[in-house]
């Protein structure tokens, strides 16, 4: 039975080809500069000086990989991870205008305890930065107590499948893949989206659906809620003005207002 040709030292053939190129290239280097040399000596005579700067370039050559590898190339992958992280904050907050603030508050009609929730985190006080930690240990302890009721579930997947589109587009933003928490969040919200899809109702769901469907709104839940205080935080020290709005469509704030009075 014919098969593929085996691959010598394990390396198919065009890996084997750029080690080729770059051994030759290295050799070719290697030996204009020896000539380089070689001139330099018949032109002045002098073996002395071209040991002196020879010697001195090689030792140089050690600090330059210091500089380049370890300050410089950190440096550019401090800017270029910063620049990733705004790209990402931007698309974190069209997912919030679009859909994540109006699910909140669909998420909200299920909790039973949701005011508990909202005495916590109201944000009316300006997020002050020293209590955000106290904020996430908070989410981090809170269990919700869901109803899932069927006229509740019945809103909730109209208003999902209208999102559907754009919650698949941003599920394909190569910007995310760097971001693990906020891609576990869309994936939640796309779980949920398609298991309210595939039930025509929910009036004569088993109890051991119901409790199914709780568990897929608990999951997408927990996790849009520290999704959306991680947010709220990258406003306020980086975006005042955005931060302003979204203060006064805040969905855990009763009070909250977008006219200003």
């Amino acid at each position: 039975m014919r098969g593929a040709r085996p691959r010598r030292n394990g390396l198919p053939s065009y890996m084997k080809r750029i080690a080729n190129w770059q051994v030759t290239l290295g050799l070719i280097l290697i030996g204009l500069s020896a000539g380089v040399y070689y001139v330099h000596f018949l032109i002045f005579h002098d073996a002395h000086h071209i040991f002196i700067y020879l010697i001195g370039d090689i030792a140089f050559v050690f600090i330059e990989v210091l500089l380049v590898t370890l300050l410089i190339h950190r440096l550019l992958g401090y800017r270029e991870k910063q620049a990733m992280l705004r790209k990402m904050n931007m698309v974190i907050g069209t997912f919030f205008n679009e859909v994540g603030v109006a699910l909140l508050k669909k998420f909200k009609q299920f909790d039973r305890r949701a005011q508990d929730l909202c005495t916590v985190l109201n944000l009316c006080d300006g997020l002050p930065r020293r209590n955000i930690t106290g904020h996430y240990q908070v989410l981090e302890k809170y269990v919700p107590d869901l109803n899932v009721s069927d006229g509740a579930l019945s809103e909730l997947k109209v208003f999902l499948l209208d999102k559907r589109s754009f919650l698949l587009h941003l599920l394909g933003n190569p910007n995310l893949l760097e971001h693990e928490s906020f891609t576990d969040l869309l994936w939640a919200v796309f779980h949920l989206t398609e298991e309210l899809h595939y039930r025509r109702g929910f009036k004569e769901l088993s109890t051991a659906d119901y409790e199914h469907l709780a568990k897929d709104v608990l999951r997408a839940y927990r996790r849009l809620l520290q999704a959306w205080l991680e947010y709220m935080r990258h406003l306020k020290h980086n975006y005042p003005y955005l931060f302003s709005l979204a203060l006064r469509t805040n969905p855990f704030d009763e009070t909250a207002r977008v006219e200003i009075s």
